[in-house]
């Protein structure tokens, strides 16, 4: 009975951070709507989703408290219950990173990003690496955690290419400066967010087999 219980509680905290990443997805594509000037995208409304981010930060972390001191976890409900804890964490900076994209965005008024830079590609590969690592911690699939990890390398390889872009947008007419910079300063931030999915990853990794980042063993 004490088990079944808490396999329940193991499922509800699936349901949570599943839901939780749902928001960082919408939270980004909102962001990315701000940047391209679409109708009805504010930073407020991003703001909403990261308040919202937040609050289930909180409650998955008394979730997490509640399965460690209730119920009597052994090695490897642990080292799902640690992974949530960290996973978390890296949701929430996703969070923070959607709403500094979408305030820088939201100064920078007409501008067509579009056809410019690959920010919107970059925006999209970022929302999936997103997905498929809590995807990958809630069907315990280690081999799509390795997917998220080397999926990293084409978010890296399309901020390379959007700064390359924006040197030339710059050297054509250097009146676009500000903006350049601007748009840098946006994709750095999703850069940052496929670190943060590539985190998630890694921590799924370890709660499938105590090894974390490269094959170096936690103790738990």
């Amino acid at each position: 009975m004490v088990r079944t219980r808490f396999d329940e509680q193991l499922d509800l905290l699936n349901v949570e951070l599943i839901t939780m990443g749902a928001l960082c997805e919408d939270a980004i594509s909102l962001a990315v709507k701000v940047l391209l000037a679409d109708n009805g995208a504010t930073v407020d409304g991003v703001a909403e989703y990261e308040a919202e981010i937040n609050q289930k930060e909180r409650q998955i972390e008394s979730l997490c408290m509640r399965l460690l001191l209730q119920q009597q976890p052994v090695a490897k409900d642990l080292r799902v219950i640690s992974a949530a804890l960290k996973m978390v964490s890296d949701l929430e900076r996703i969070g923070d990173q959607a709403i500094d994209i979408a305030e820088i965005a939201d100064t920078i008024g007409s501008v067509n990003v579009r056809s410019r830079t690959h920010i919107e590609e970059m925006s999209r590969s970022t929302i999936k690496m997103v997905s498929d690592a809590v995807d990958s911690f809630v069907k315990r699939d280690l081999e799509a955690a390795h997917a998220v990890m080397a999926y990293d390398d084409t978010v890296d390889a399309l901020f390379v290419k959007i700064r390359s872009e924006l040197i030339s947008w710059i050297t054509e007419d250097n009146s676009n400066a500000e903006v350049c910079i601007d748009l840098l300063m946006i994709a750095k931030y999703f850069e940052r967010i496929g670190d943060h999915a590539q985190n998630i990853a890694e921590w799924v990794e370890f709660s499938l087999t105590g090894m974390y980042k490269g094959g170096t063993p936690l103790s738990m």
